[in-house]
């Protein structure tokens, strides 16, 4: 039997394990990017039209949490919860570390982009007796799109990475479960090359969702 025949066997007998790792790796990137995206915005605004006091507590929290490594704060959402009473299980755990992350990076994204809007727009929008809900949502926010789009998707894309770090917490997302595959039948080289094929396709879907929407949102010209 040729070793293409052993490895597609081997993928077959495990492909129930290798389908459930998908499918964790996929709900914990969707969750953490959509609640850090939803944080992000709201980090954004703060730090863009926040009172002083509040742009320098969201400041800090920004500074804090892109200054320390995706891994600690996964282990401190799972360790250092429990001894203050908040336990969470590995999965919630995962998903509120890797958000933090994300929201932080989107908050930093979310406020340069608002913040290359000429001024002169939310003057104008004021003129006019636009509420700033208004103003933000017709006049800011579809112009700040735009900017924000292709490092959104960089950000988003390393969420998915990140979500390999969970492993160490017990969450059984693909490379756990390709991991335990190895132990037993050895095939290394072959399944690593396999998990990393579905990272890129997963990836590659954020990739093109972002492309689409920025196609949606283009300006005609």
């Amino acid at each position: 039997m040729s070793d293409l025949s052993i490895f597609l066997d081997e993928v077959w007998i495990a492909r129930f394990a290798l389908l459930k790792g998908l499918g964790v790796t996929v709900s914990i990137s969707l969750l953490s990017i959509l609640v850090g995206s939803a944080l992000g915005v709201l980090v954004g605004l703060c730090l863009t039209y926040g009172h002083p006091v509040v742009r320098l507590i969201v400041r800090a929290y920004t500074d804090f949490v892109r200054g320390t490594p995706v891994l600690v704060l996964v282990l401190a959402s799972y360790y250092i919860l429990s001894t203050v009473g908040i336990d969470l299980g590995p999965f919630q755990a995962g998903v509120l570390a890797l958000s933090v992350f994300c929201s932080s990076h989107v908050g930093e994204i979310v406020r340069g982009a608002l913040q290359a809007v000429p001024h002169g727009q939310t003057e104008a929008a004021k003129a006019i007796g636009l509420t700033f809900g208004q103003t933000f949502t017709s006049v800011l926010w579809p112009q700040a799109l735009r900017q924000v789009l292709p490092t959104w998707v960089n950000t988003a894309a390393e969420m998915v990475k990140a979500s390999t770090l969970l492993s160490v917490i017990g969450v059984a997302e693909l490379l756990l479960r390709t991991q335990e595959i190895i132990s037993r039948n050895f095939l290394s080289l072959q399944f690593y090359f396999l998990a990393g094929f579905l990272y890129f396709v997963i990836n590659y879907g954020i990739e093109r969702l972002g492309k689409y929407v920025e196609r949606k949102t283009a300006v005609p010209s």
